[in-house]
């Protein structure tokens, strides 16, 4: 039976595509990673993982999942100021979070190795993709994102 239960795990893993795209840099995800990821619902009511979004070049896709902060980066002081900083997501890709901090508040305690869970819009890019919307809409047009660090949401 054990045998049976193997067999299965496998054929499922092949017929769902689970297939790793490590970027230049980036570590070998671990032996659970495909269980960590966390798809969001998208407006069709289809779910897809950032990794899938990745692999096919989507963008516009409402996400959630958690990541470990790889960096983080200096402010976009370009029109609307916005918090930026590369999470390395357990599938072994880094995206870039770009947090509206005139429309949320900032998460100043930030630091290199901190968990972050986060709600938003993904875009693609070459390097990974860009989750931007982690903040309420003020018009309400747009689906509320958020983060979430050390058990406090901002949005």
């Amino acid at each position: 039976m054990p045998k049976l239960l193997v067999v299965s795990a496998i054929i499922a893993a092949i017929a769902g595509g689970t297939v790793y795209n490590v970027l230049p840099g980036s570590a070998l995800p671990g032996r659970d990673s495909a269980a960590e990821i966390q798809p969001s619902s998208t407006p069709g009511g289809n779910r897809t993982s950032i990794l899938q979004a990745y692999q096919n070049h989507q963008s516009n896709l409402q996400v959630s999942g958690t990541g470990v902060v790889v960096k983080v980066l200096a402010d976009d002081l370009k029109g609307s100021r916005h918090q930026r900083f590369i999470l390395r997501l357990p599938s072994g890709i880094t995206i870039l979070i770009a947090h509206n901090i005139d429309l949320a508040p900032r998460l100043d305690s930030l630091r290199a190795g901190d968990r972050v869970s986060f709600n938003g819009e993904y875009e693609w890019n070459p390097q990974g993709g860009v989750v931007h919307w982690t903040h309420r809409d003020p018009q309400g047009r747009h689906v509320d994102g958020w983060l979430e660090h050390n058990t406090r949401r901002y949005q």
